[in-house]
């Protein structure tokens, strides 16, 4: 028999012959009948280690010996299927006899492939018919084949008519036998919609397509025209007997007759039963069922029973099966009421003497169940069925044909099934109740709804801390229910244990108060300390406090305490002693200092600032050194900051000729006296060689100056202040008015007239309050004395005038009231803004009369009057022109938003009215919107414009609307530009008509025309029009500029010199082509003239780089190659790691190193090129080199071959792979074609850990080896 050897064992025991290779005699391997190693037989790699079958490989073909692995595989189908078809030359649909593979045809078959996934080959036969050829799995290239059919041939169509009712058998289910028929013909079948009344299918596709499903279809109709249906009304009540217990009556009657019998379930109130199939087969089927029925007509008698509802469902049994096997055992069939209706009668149908039995049955069913009730407290129901329902569980896997129900809130538990197992449930649910009852108690706190949440704890942690103390559960209810009542259910002394302390965290809960501090938020960091370490401190001598600060994000200032009362009290007061501290020691001052002396204050090492900083307890912040700043800035009490100022100037006292004055000056007046940003203060500073002035803080209160500084300069600055002060006294003397906030608008009158007299004739500022302001009423004058007590009598009388009201009355004509009262009264509601809140009323429509009424202060009613009678004269003088400009320029006259027309009706106090659109045919366009004399005498009404107002101001705004109209200019343009204008996707254009506001059309790339048209309003036409022309003479220059610079020209130089005038990654070249501004382009490949460069740019540097390149040739050009015969293996130590020692011996010879490939014929042959004397100092050198090498290349072999004697197993172990395999006459085990013979792969290398790791130790895979891919 055949050994199997697996591949473990085989190399489990090469590696114990390589281990123990000194004490074994040595082994031949052979296999039987083969001719032993010596005499040359060498097995393949194959035969000395036959594959295992691949999991679903194709069997191998019949009659072939069974494998050295066991017994032959059974074929499997092959999954990929291969179609071949033709396209005749007459149905081709491209007949494009260019190029094959390049048309039409080439790019439908790439389209069908990448969406069907089938591989498809295309073939010219020679009638020039085609041949395709589809493979793939089977649906794919059903589909590809269809698709095919549809494209690439020419389609014919045909028509086949069938019987209408036959029209769904061939569309079938879902349409799927439609799908399957389209794709089997590769045709499309077009089937009419039931409402349509032909019954006329149409195909198309190919010929053969057409015949093939044309087939089909007939051979469809044939077989329905062969089937039958037919319908028989039988009473409902005897379908039971029918169909037979289980359907097994009418099923045996189908198979007998072949025809298909349907009768309506129970549930289904009909009486009719469909017989289908063949003709001769459904009358079978019908005579059988008329006999049975007309038996059982004959025999059968019924009775009816009463049985309570609530046993239906025993009778029915799950899914009707016990109605069944009642019917199958006694031959009666039990009809029952529908369990939705009331009634309890059950009828029973049969024949008499099997009567009786059945109605035995129908009574041990309906007893054969009984339902009984066990009462139990609520509460208790929750121990019965058990942590995860335990306790019931056992009940009901014990006897799993009980069902227990409890139900919610009440008492009773319901117990359903089987008489005899309901007792025995029952009376151990009772057993269990007894047992609880016993053990279990219960109580009911009432516990305010808030402290729920409290009790719980967080995730629960308070609640099931008490659970499992005392073992008991806690029930407390959700927050919906809005419900106090808590209830612990256990062990009775656990209950009352639970109950206490639940209470006693209430009371302590009530006892809780929770206070908010307001702390800034700057402090929250120094209160909670690095790592929370102050807070820690807080918190542990105030244990029972929770204190919680808001997150930094929410920019709250509110720090919540809650504990019990006394505690959050005293908790309280000591933060707020902490922040007060805190508050008082981050008082900070700031002090300026002379620059100069920044570095005497700090001292030696920094030793003054820190005998300043101890001694006063203060932090003092000093400016870098590089910034311009002079403020020293102290932090710490107040007190203590005030010293260290101190201490910081008197050092600065001694240091210079530093003074100190201090000027009394009123407070109201600093600000004035800073000025804006400091500049006032800071041009006496600096005029006075560098004082410092120093102002109290805002809001102290307090009227010192402090100049500080050298002796004179002070005395100047303190001057220029007084001064300065002085002359803002003087100007900043300030009265105040009240005057009803109606009144201002009238009192600055219109457009600010009113005010800027009384502020021409007085000289004082007038300033009113700001919508935001608190004070409305408040006017406040400022100025020089006499000027605002001037301004102050001049507006008190104007106000007293406004509050003696009068009444007047004036006459308008109705007709104008209209214009006064549309728009919600707008003119009015203008006028009592305008005039002090004067009242306006017009007299009601209808009521004809004249006279208006105006109501308000004096000097208002005068005014308005004026005003109403101004507003009558425009209306009087009102006129309507029409200027006539064409509708599609309408939109451009608006403007964006109609801003435009706003901004003429607003100057030119007009109103403008455009018609409606007319979007019939319009006249033919004008040039340069002028109007023909033809449209002249009839414009049409859409281009009619109306403009309302007085006739000098209609005027004008006519001609603001005409120089509105667009125009166009036509622009000379080369056509060649076009495309350069337009720019990329059309960015140059988009840009001009941006900022020129105009219109450009540029004519079709087709037309070739010059012409560019310009539309726009006149002054932007100009100016696009010079922009235009301006952007032209850019690219002409450009044009010419390019046309220069593509001077080319060629050179001839031999191509051998190419790689070297190229250099390595083309640096020489780049360099030539950047000193020269030029493009440099080398032969192709497949060139014809290999010799040939071609430089091109701007002629000049053309020629100097063609010197250049000429000069780079002559050098080459006297280079010399040479060739030296060098031992392969010093060539590694020649070269150097990463060629580095090679690279600088080419440098420093100036010669080309190049070493031979390996593999070639000559190994050890190395060329070298450059100029004859360097070429020969460098062959010198190479020698001297390869002789230095060799005495180490010699040594390193004596050595190896006395350290690893040549031995049968050790020598070539790798398969004749090694260097020198014919050195000895032992070659271990060796096979043919083995994979790491291949080309490309080497044989594997014992010594590495990579290929033969050691058992247990992970080895980071370093590639891939001949081996494949590893397994771990």
């Amino acid at each position: 028999p055949t050994s199997v050897i697996h591949h473990h064992d085989v190399i489990l025991n090469f590696s114990s012959l390589l281990n123990h290779h000194h004490f074994l005699p040595p082994i031949i391997l052979c296999c039987p009948g083969c001719v032993p190693e010596d005499e040359a037989y060498i097995p393949t790699y194959l035969e000395a280690f036959p594959p295992l079958p691949e999991k679903g490989a194709p069997g191998e073909k019949a009659g072939e010996p069974a494998s050295a692995w066991g017994s032959k595989i059974r074929p499997i189908k092959a999954s990929v299927i291969t179609q071949v078809f033709h396209v005749p030359l007459e149905e081709r649909r491209y007949k494009d006899n260019s190029q094959f593979g390049e048309g039409e045809e080439a790019k439908v078959c790439l389209d069908i492939m990448q969406r069907t996934g089938a591989h498809i080959e295309l073939s010219l036969a020679k009638d020039q018919g085609l041949s395709i050829m589809v493979t793939g799995k089977l649906d794919s290239v059903m589909k590809a084949r269809k698709e095919i059919v549809a494209r690439l041939q020419t389609q014919a169509s045909a028509t086949v008519a069938i019987p209408k009712e036959h029209h769904r058998f061939v569309i079938g289910k879902n349409g799927e036998k439609l799908q399957e028929l389209e794709l089997k013909t590769a045709t499309k079948i077009a089937i009419p919609r039931p409402d349509d009344p032909s019954a006329n299918i149409r195909i198309t596709g190919t010929k053969e397509g057409i015949e093939k499903a044309r087939h089909e279809i007939l051979l469809i109709s044939a077989e329905q025209d062969k089937r039958a249906v037919e319908r028989l009304s039988l009473e409902k009540a005897f379908h039971p007997f029918i169909a037979g217990a289980h359907n097994r009556l009418v099923q045996e009657l189908s198979q007998e007759t072949g025809a298909r019998i349907s009768i309506p379930p129970p549930s289904l109130p009909k009486d009719e039963i469909v017989i289908t199939g063949e003709k001769e087969a459904v009358a079978l089927a019908l005579s059988r069922i008329r006999a049975i029925y007309d038996d059982k007509k004959r025999k059968t008698t019924t009775i009816s029973v009463e049985v309570k509802k609530s046993q239906h469902k025993y009778i029915v049994g799950p899914k009707g099966n016990t109605l069944q096997e009642i019917l199958e055992a006694t031959g009666v069939s039990v009809e029952m009421p529908p369990l939705d209706s009331s009634s309890e009668t059950i009828i029973l149908r049969g024949e008499p003497d099997k009567l009786g039995p059945a109605l035995t049955q129908v009574y041990a069913k309906a007893k054969s169940v009984m339902v009984v009730e066990v009462t139990a407290p609520a509460w208790l129901h929750r121990f019965i069925i058990g942590k995860k329902g335990q306790n019931i569980g056992r009940i009901t896997q014990q006897l799993p044909r009980v069902h227990i129900e409890f139900t919610d809130g009440e008492e009773r538990i319901s117990l359903e099934g089987p008489t005899e197992e309901v007792e025995q449930a029952q009376a151990q649910i009772q057993d269990i109740i007894k047992d609880l009852l016993v053990r279990m108690d219960y109580t009911e706190v009432i516990i305010d709804q808030r402290f729920h949440r409290h009790l719980i704890g967080k995730n629960g942690a308070n609640i099931n801390r008490i659970k499992e103390q005392y073992k008991v559960s806690v029930r407390i209810p959700q927050d919906s229910e809005r419900s106090g009542l808590v209830r612990i259910e256990g062990d009775p002394k656990g209950v009352q244990l639970a109950r206490r302390e639940l209470i006693e965290m209430v009371q302590r809960m009530e006892n809780e108060r929770t206070k908010d501090l307001i702390v800034e938020q700057k402090y929250h960091r120094t209160i909670i300390g690095q790592k929370g370490e102050k807070i820690k401190e807080v918190r542990d001598k105030f244990p029972e406090v929770i204190i919680n600060f808001p997150d930094p994000a929410q920019k709250s200032d509110i720090v919540q305490l809650r504990g019990p009362k006394n505690e959050v009290e005293k908790c309280a007061k000591f933060l707020q002693k902490i922040i007060a501290d805190l508050i008082e020691n981050s008082f900070s001052l700031s002090v300026p200092i002379f620059k100069q002396f920044h570095k005497n204050i700090i001292g030696k090492g920094g030793a003054n600032i820190k005998k300043i900083r101890e001694e006063t307890n203060t932090k003092i912040d000093l400016p870098t050194e590089n910034s311009n700043s002079e403020m020293i800035v102290i932090t710490g009490k107040k007190c203590n900051c005030e010293a260290a100022r101190d201490r910081i100037l008197a050092i600065q006292r001694e240091l210079a000729n530093i003074k100190e004055a201090e000027v009394t000056i009123p407070a109201k007046l600093h600000n004035s006296l800073i000025g804006s940003k400091g500049c006032l203060v800071r041009s006496i500073m600096e005029e006075c060689g560098g004082v410092h002035i120093h102002f109290p803080s805002e809001g102290s209160g307090s009227d010192k100056v402090t100049i500080r500084g050298p002796a004179g300069e002070v005395e100047r600055a303190k001057r220029q202040l007084l001064q300065l002060a002085e002359e803002k006294q003087v100007n900043n003397f300030t009265a105040e008015l009240q005057a009803k906030p109606e009144y201002h608008k009238f009192l600055i009158g219109r457009g600010g007239a009113n005010i800027r007299r009384v502020r021409d004739r007085t000289g004082a500022r007038i300033i009113f309050p700001s919508p935001d302001d608190t004070e409305q009423e408040l006017i406040t004058i400022v100025g020089r004395e006499e000027a605002v007590r001037l301004a102050q009598k001049e507006l008190e009388t104007l106000v007293k005038n406004l509050d003696d009201v009068v009444e007047d009355s004036m006459v308008v004509e109705v007709r104008h009231h209209r214009h006064f009262v549309c728009r919600r009264g707008q003119v009015l509601r203008e006028l009592a803004e305008e005039y002090g809140g004067v009242a306006v009323s017009f007299p009601r429509t209808g009521a004809h009369s004249q006279r208006v009424t105006l109501k308000g202060a004096k000097d208002c009613v005068e005014a308005a009057k004026r005003r109403i009678q101004e507003i009558i004269e425009d209306l009087e003088s009102q006129v309507s022109i029409e200027v006539a400009i064409l509708q599609r320029y309408h939109r451009a006259v608006m403007g964006p938003k109609g801003c435009r027309i706003q901004h003429i009706t607003r100057e030119h106090e007009v109103q403008i009215k455009f018609p409606e659109r007319d979007d019939s045919q319009e006249a033919p366009p004008q040039e340069n919107g002028e109007v023909s004399p033809d449209a002249e005498s009839a414009p049409r009404k859409c281009d009619v414009i109306t403009i309302s107002g007085r006739a000098e101001k209609c005027e004008l705004a006519k001609t603001a609307l005409l120089a509105l109209v667009p125009i166009t200019v036509d622009v000379e343009v080369s056509y060649e530009l076009h495309r350069y204008i337009i720019g990329q996707k059309g960015s140059g254009i988009r840009k001009m008509m941006e900022e020129y506001e105009v219109n450009i059309w540029v004519p079709q790339p087709e037309q070739q025309s010059d012409v560019i048209k310009v539309t726009g309003q006149i002054a932007n036409v100009e100016r696009a029009k010079l922009g235009l022309l301006e952007r032209v003479k850019e690219l002409q220059a450009e044009q010419e500029d390019r046309a220069l610079r593509s001077f080319k020209a060629t050179m001839s130089v031999d191509p051998r010199f190419h790689p070297k005038i190229i250099g390595r990654k083309g640096a020489v070249i780049s360099q030539i082509r950047k000193d020269h501004d030029v493009s440099i382009q080398f032969p192709d490949k497949g060139d014809e003239q290999q010799d040939v460069i071609v430089i091109s740019g701007y002629e000049r540097n053309v020629e100097e780089a063609r010197q250049a390149i000429q000069q780079l040739v002559a050098e080459l050009q006297e280079m010399v190659s040479q060739d030296v015969h060098l031992d392969p293996r010093t060539h590694a130590r020649i070269i150097g790691a990463r060629g580095k020692a090679i690279r600088k011996l080419m440098e420093e010879f100036k010669v080309d190193i190049r070493f031979p490939q390996p593999g070639s014929d000559e190994p050890d042959k190395v060329t070298v090129t450059g100029l004859p004397e360097t070429v020969d100092n460098a062959i010198d050198h190479l020698l001297n080199l390869e002789e230095e090498y060799m005495l180490s290349v010699t040594e390193t072999e004596t050595m190896a071959a006395y350290m690893k004697p040549p031995s049968r197993y050790g020598g070539g172990g790798g398969g004749g792979g090694g260097e020198d395999s014919s050195a000895g006459p032992a070659k271990g085990f060796v096979v043919r074609d083995a994979p790491w013979n291949a080309p490309g792969n080497k044989a594997p290398d014992m010594s590495s850990a990579e290929d033969f790791p050691t058992f247990g130790a992970g080895v980071a895979p370093k590639q891939t080896s001949a081996w494949g891919p590893k397994k771990f």
